[in-house]
């Protein structure tokens, strides 16, 4: 910009006594316009956190029936994850057959199939998820414990364990007797279909 005869324009020194900054109106304005998108948010939010739970839940007890397959097959013996439940969640905790017969709930208590790793209770890592031995939807009685085994051909006990999440989200965790794979599904609400979790 220029001046009168072509001379740079200098900006002018602010007066003193001149108001700088915003007012108080416009500062509680913009604190309530947060105020009120946050509170939008805050729904979304909760749900995908609780969405969140359930899914790692799921693929945790996925990632733990792949451990005790290839324990099997890497041992030779057979190994199982025992899910039995205790004060309103289950615990769970990998064994292996020391005797030959399979590993079983007895054997299990009497100290002959021993654990490979520390139980870990479900609810410590994954707070507001439910676990079902049974499908929920099929039946009002439900299982206390379940012993899922796998042998040293990588073959398993066919099950499908059911997850509810605190915002109602439901995935199951598959196991294929034939080749002991696991698999993560997921409950489409809409259409009662289970899809495949990626």
């Amino acid at each position: 910009m220029s001046g009168r005869g072509g001379a740079p324009r200098r900006p002018r020194p602010a007066r003193a006594g001149t108001p700088s900054g915003y007012t108080l109106i416009e500062v509680v304005f913009g604190a309530g316009l947060v105020a009120v998108l946050a509170a939008a948010a805050i729904p979304q939010l909760t749900a995908g956190v609780q969405r969140a739970r359930t899914v790692g839940a799921a693929r945790y007890l996925a990632s733990r029936l792949a451990l005790a397959r290839a324990q099997a097959v890497a041992r030779s013996a057979n190994v199982a994850l025992l899910l039995s439940a205790a004060d309103g969640t289950f615990i769970v905790g990998t064994y292996v057959d020391n005797n030959a017969d399979g590993v079983r709930t007895r054997d299990i208590a009497a100290g002959i199939d021993t654990p490979i790793d520390v139980p870990v209770r479900l609810s410590n890592l994954f707070p507001d998820v439910t676990l079902f031995l049974n499908d929920p939807a099929m039946t009002s009685t439900f299982d206390s414990s379940a012993l899922m085994s796998f042998s040293p051909l990588g073959t398993a006990s066919s099950r499908t364990l059911y997850l509810q999440g605190a915002d109602r989200s439901e995935y199951a965790v598959r196991v294929l007797g034939a080749t002991g794979r696991t698999r993560v599904l997921r409950l489409v609400a809409s259409t009662g279909a289970w899809v495949d979790v990626l």
